[in-house]
């Protein structure tokens, strides 16, 4: 089969995916990185034209189809090894307008985020609290401040829907001053819980907190973006899962945590509260 040929027949099914999904050109084009114009070249173009390697990537990813299917290489529909559970590794940023975090945050602005955290939920920390938990990072001080202040005001969007779920057991030894909270002051923890306690009461319902039993469940932290991502933190590097089926899978980990909770989220408040006293 000569360019031609493949040309053609990407066409084809690049029109058929265009129809199916019943979106204007100007949105379809959005989703693959493209343009309008260059979209329309794709589709109605003379001549053997084919897209750039990521615009045919970002197709099979975003409609679920093998990359062969599209350039007519195989009749096989379906998603291949070539796009299936693709992991991806992505760097942390030393400062907000370089963090993924904050465009994960905006691309997935309307759906549902999931999250359960290393340790405290960046959200919920007070400053001295953050500076101590990132004593030891790469990460400067003004710069953690932006991306934690940037995750409230996220939090407090009306059309934010953000789920939490973590061990009470971290929640417990934070009020203790155990383990790595050891060199914080019984002043700096109630402070801290205090502060908490007053978010957790603000920005409910849009926010919420599900404390499980960590003794019986462990779960590693990651953040789940609407149905576009999994990043699984590790460290300073966050490893993506962009599969579809990774993402159920873990949407449905996730709800297990939330189901299992000992503490919901409307109770939640009380709790740290009376961890404070």
């Amino acid at each position: 089969m000569d360019r031609r040929e493949t040309s053609d027949i990407f066409r084809a099914r690049l029109g058929d995916l265009h129809r199916q999904s019943g979106l204007r050109q100007s949105a379809f084009a959005a989703q693959l990185g493209i343009d309008r114009s260059a979209l329309s070249q794709l589709l109605g173009g003379a001549g053997a034209r084919l897209p750039r390697a990521d615009t045919l990537v970002a197709l099979a990813r975003t409609h679920q189809v093998s990359v062969d299917w599209l350039l007519g290489l195989s009749e096989d529909r379906g998603v291949t090894t070539a796009t299936r559970d693709m992991l991806e590794i992505a760097g942390g940023a030393d400062s907000l307008d370089r963090s993924p975090l904050v465009q994960w945050h905006e691309e997935a602005l309307g759906t549902k985020i999931r999250y359960v955290p290393a340790g405290l939920p960046d959200l919920l920390r007070d400053a001295p609290i953050a500076q101590y938990e990132h004593r030891t990072a790469a990460v400067e001080d003004d710069s953690q401040r932006l991306q934690d202040g940037y995750r409230r005001d996220y939090a407090r969007l009306p059309e934010t829907d953000m789920e939490v779920a973590m061990p009470l057991q971290t929640l417990q030894s934070f009020a203790a001053g155990h383990g790595v909270w050891s060199g914080l002051s019984r002043v700096q923890r109630q402070n801290q819980l205090a502060h908490m306690e007053q978010l957790l009461r603000e920005l409910y319902p849009g926010f919420r907190l599900y404390l499980f039993d960590g003794s019986a469940r462990f779960s590693m932290a990651y953040t789940i973006f609407g149905y576009q991502r999994v990043a699984i933190y590790a460290g300073e590097i966050y490893l993506l899962l962009n599969a579809t089926h990774s993402i159920t899978t873990m949407v449905g980990h996730f709800d297990n945590l939330v189901r299992a909770a000992e503490v919901h989220a409307h109770e939640v408040a009380d709790f740290v509260a009376g961890l404070a006293r």
